[in-house]
């Protein structure tokens, strides 16, 4: 049992001393990749920390000297992976005690790694995870109650009528990811000059992946972690809660939170859990209109935020069937991604449409167990709703298993009303990749093929539709090779592609894009190495943020920050990593005329937009103060964590995954002065 190993990004081969219990886990050693283009996917990684029921039995309690109970079970079973963090991209041992008693539980028996806690009595998964956390349970609610608001402030204020600023991952419908000064009620020339204004530490969290909704006077905000969705009026010089929803069962959340007004007027939030439940909540009342779980596959989940629309909601449906589809004990592979409209008054399903038909068995494995195909392309962005078209857009995930689907690593555009594939453009072919075969997999390996690419070059980032200063609409995308694409809306024809680098599985582009003034603005987590056979690198790319012009891909600058002096006792970087730093992962915004992005270190930028010139810095990687009295620590920023509205600035660190560093806050940002 490795706990939560599933969630890292890079997928290796096997170890031997990751062998046996830990196998299914994905547990991976340095040596064991080829390069960085075997390294699979960040999305597809982020996808382990999945969660089931919560596990409810108590640690046993300590009394007298000797070892805690739980050590044997770490040292045997979990230690070779983390322990050695950096190496196998697992949470480190100080990342896992950071962590909710209830969420280690909810992974351990009917989630992700229910494999791995299934060969363990309930009590042992009990003391392993009371040896790592030191507590069986978690006083979620004690901190509120300092902190809800008072009856001048009680009633949530959405405006007359209601100003949604932020409505989705992408902000608007076009997936922009851009404020104007006016929506975020902060200029360029404010944003040169911040200080921190408050901080709010949530328990037990340790991985701060989602932002919130801010509609009219109010932060709807996910403590995915946790579990519980918070309604703060943010109008004041501090921040108070008026609502709280917490999922049934205290299962963890996922996604970010959507907005929008149906055609009765409800004003609605849409967001979904670990466990695949959307839940849909009155966004007045925090009170739940409906819950619908929507995995139909053994490995189903969500990630990609809904979307809220007057007459139903879109939700995006993924698979992480890549994580464990590498041992010999899975048969592979039977599982794909889909969309799905549901009816926003109940739930039920209005349509759906697959990525792929059902897989069917193939041949024989060698072993008297059949080989399923075509499986795979999830989608882990949230979908774009082009309401003039009457079409859904989204990207995919690569192939799991042979033969290689036409809509995997895919570009695909849908009916809105109907959910009908109206066309499907293909940006990566052969890319068939589970964890722990690698490019040239052993004859022993009985679910990995040779015949593919073995990139994990999937779609994590959401399109955007942008509107050009000539009228045109364009349809753009990142990619994790690295690659920005532009495409015709009605058709998917390709305009142009920008190559920045070849990219890898843990990007590339990685979370998102943004767009405004005829401008892409990519972030560049890793350039990458030369692929065989293709042309060499240019020395002068570098990972950071990336302005691509949108009407034909020229780069127009390139920001990157230098690294710190040398630390001669550090370990070094992989080839094309670079400094962690200059690694720019989580989705930028762009507010006025600047554009606000972060390094993996924890440094939130302030960047002009018309000439990649840094205007403001702020290192979020430190211990705070926090006004609700609970411990706060920030560190790495990534997934989509920057947000703003009302003269306010957002911004989650911590990001305790793939040995990057953990943190449990939410920072809000004010103009100094």
């Amino acid at each position: 049992m490795a706990l939560f190993l599933s969630a890292w990004r890079g997928r290796l081969a096997a170890s031997a001393a990751c062998l046996g219990a830990l196998i299914l886990s994905g547990c991976q050693t340095p040596d064991a990749a080829l390069s960085e283009a075997a390294i699979s996917g960040a999305a597809v990684s982020e996808a382990a920390a999945i969660a089931a029921p919560i596990f409810s039995t108590p640690a046993t309690t300590r009394a007298g000297a000797g070892p805690h109970p739980g050590e044997a079970v770490y040292k045997t079973q979990c230690a070779a992976c983390h322990d050695n963090p950096e190496a196998t991209r697992s949470p480190s041992r100080d990342n896992l005690k950071g962590m909710r008693f209830q969420f280690m539980s909810f992974a351990l028996t009917e989630g992700k790694m229910k494999v791995q806690g299934a060969g363990l009595t309930a009590n042992q998964r009990a003391e392993v995870i009371n040896y790592l956390t030191g507590r069986d349970t978690s006083t979620l609610d004690e901190w509120t109650s300092d902190v809800m608001c008072g009856a001048d402030r009680r009633a949530v204020d959405l405006g007359a009528p209601a100003e949604a600023v932020s409505t989705g991952f992408g902000f608007d419908r076009n997936n922009t990811r851009m404020l104007s000064a006016g929506e975020a009620g902060l200029t360029t020339a404010q944003l040169s000059s911040m200080e921190l204004a408050w901080s709010i530490a949530f328990p037990d969290a340790t991985t701060m992946r989602s932002q919130g909704a801010i509609v009219g006077k109010n932060l709807f905000y996910p403590a995915t972690d946790i579990g519980q969705m918070y309604a703060f009026d943010i109008s004041g010089a501090k921040p108070c809660i008026q609502w709280i929803y917490t999922a049934p069962g205290g299962a963890p959340l996922r996604s970010s939170a959507a907005y929008g007004v149906l055609a009765d007027g409800t004003p609605l939030l849409a967001f979904s859990g670990l466990d695949s439940t959307v839940h849909a909540v009155d966004a007045r009342t925090g009170k739940a209109v409906w819950t619908r779980g929507v995995a139909s596959y053994s490995f189903s989940m969500t990630t990609g935020t809904p979307t809220v629309l007057k007459d139903r909601v879109i939700v995006p449906v993924a698979q992480y069937e890549i994580s464990v589809a590498g041992d010999n004990k899975e048969l592979c592979c039977n599982n794909h991604g889909y969309v799905l409209s549901l009816d926003p008054k109940t739930g039920a399903q209005q349509w759906r449409y697959d990525t792929m038909e059902d897989a069917r068995p193939l041949r024989d494995r060698g072993d008297g167990k059949m080989y399923y195909g075509p499986s795979g392309a999830p989608i882990w962005n949230s979908p774009l709703v082009d309401e003039k078209r009457g079409l859904v857009y989204f990207g995919t995930g690569e192939a799991n298993s042979q033969p290689t689907h036409r809509n995997t690593d895919a570009l695909i555009a849908i009916g809105l009303g109907d959910g009908k594939e109206k066309w499907s453009f293909q940006a990566t072919g052969r890319d068939i990749y589970t964890s722990g075969c690698g490019p040239t997999p052993k004859a022993t390996q009985l679910n990995c093929v040779s015949d593919t690419v073995y990139r994990d070059v999937d779609f994590g980032a959401s399109l955007i539709l942008g509107t050009l200063k000539s009228g045109k609409d364009v349809l753009y995308a990142g990619q994790k090779s690295g690659t920005v694409w532009a495409l015709e809306p009605d058709t998917g024809k390709v305009i142009f592609q920008r190559n920045i680098g070849t990219g890898t599985a843990l990007g590339g582009i990685h979370w998102g894009i943004a767009f405004d003034n005829d401008t892409i603005y990519a972030p560049i987590s890793n350039i990458g190495v030369a692929l065989p056979g293709g042309p060499p690198i240019d020395p002068a790319l570098k990972s950071g943020l990336y302005a691509v012009d949108a009407t034909d891909g020229r780069i127009k600058w390139m920001f990157s920050p230098e690294p710190p002096p040398a630390d001669p006792t550090a370990p070094p970087a992989r080839p094309g990593r670079g400094w962690r730093g200059a690694a720019f992962s989580t989705a930028p915004t762009a507010i006025d005329g600047a554009i606000v992005a972060a390094g993996l270190d924890g440094t939130l930028y302030v960047i002009d937009a018309r000439t990649g010139k840094p205007l403001w810095s702020y290192q979020t990687a430190r211990e705070y103060q926090t006004l609700n009295g609970v411990p706060g620590k920030g560190g790495s920023i990534d997934s989509n964590s920057i947000t703003a509205g009302n003269g306010m600035l957002f911004v989650n660190s911590g990001y305790g995954m793939f040995g990057q560093a953990s943190g449990n806050v939410l920072l809000a940002f004010k103009p100094k002065g």
